[in-house]
């Protein structure tokens, strides 16, 4: 496992664009940054776009993503002319499951909603972190209660990867305030009820006085709702 406690001596004080920076001179040609098109995630393809930081920003393309999302990724792309790289599910496992089960067997059980999501993003993610030793994310604490009690930076056990989240302590008012200063291209679904946007038949609009997650996988329990993605971590270094 990496020595997180130098790298926190390293990132201490540091804005995101400078640690960001510091990452990327500390891992050359080894780190990487997911991205899913979000608010948070616009704000940091920015970030390393604009300052032209030295980090391959990839994204999960599952095949079920709203018409927005596909067009903020190639506004995205339009704009800071920097390629986005993007991680497909495999065709073999995609369509055994599809042909077992159906398109949208995701709404009949929770190991059927996980299975989805390990074929379309998961096993996809596997992929795209191979060979890389930082991975950098667009996670915030106040997002979903699962994710209060990690830290911006870890250990993530499963995938074998030092993880940095960059705005971690952000508020959604941060954020925003970032992208309107920027003239960050964002997905306008933000602006009709969807602070959270995933795939399109397990996203939905979040009603007045609902969780900031409520709109995923809503026909789960809420302590339910992480895909996987970042459900592992261990060894974590509070700040």
């Amino acid at each position: 496992m990496a020595d997180l406690s130098y790298i926190s001596q390293l990132l201490k004080d540091k804005d995101p664009v400078d640690a960001l920076q510091a990452l990327a001179g500390l891992f050359p040609g080894e780190i990487v940054f997911s991205t899913s098109f979000g608010w948070e995630d616009q704000v940091i393809s920015h970030m390393i776009f604009a300052n032209n930081i030295p980090i391959k920003v990839f994204t999960l393309e599952t095949g079920r993503l709203f018409p927005e999302t596909y067009y903020v990724w190639n506004r995205t792309m339009e704009m800071y002319s920097q390629p986005i790289y993007a991680y497909y599910p495999e065709n073999n496992k995609l369509e055994a499951m599809v042909n077992a089960k159906g398109p949208n067997s995701f709404y009949e059980s929770v190991a059927n909603r996980k299975e989805c999501c390990g074929i379309r993003k998961i096993e996809p993610l596997h992929r795209a972190l191979k060979g890389n030793q930082c991975w950098i994310t667009g996670i915030r604490a106040e997002q979903s209660p699962n994710r209060e009690d990690m830290s911006n930076l870890e250990w993530d056990e499963v995938n074998q990867i030092i993880k940095f989240h960059p705005i971690f302590n952000w508020t959604l008012d941060d954020v925003k305030a970032y992208i309107k200063l920027h003239n960050i291209p964002y997905n306008t679904l933000h602006d009709r009820g969807f602070p959270s946007i995933g795939c399109q038949p397990c996203t939905r609009a979040v009603q007045p006085g609902e969780d900031f997650r409520a709109g995923r996988w809503w026909w789960e329990d809420q302590s339910k709702k992480e895909c996987g993605l970042h459900a592992v971590t261990l060894n974590d270094l509070k700040e």
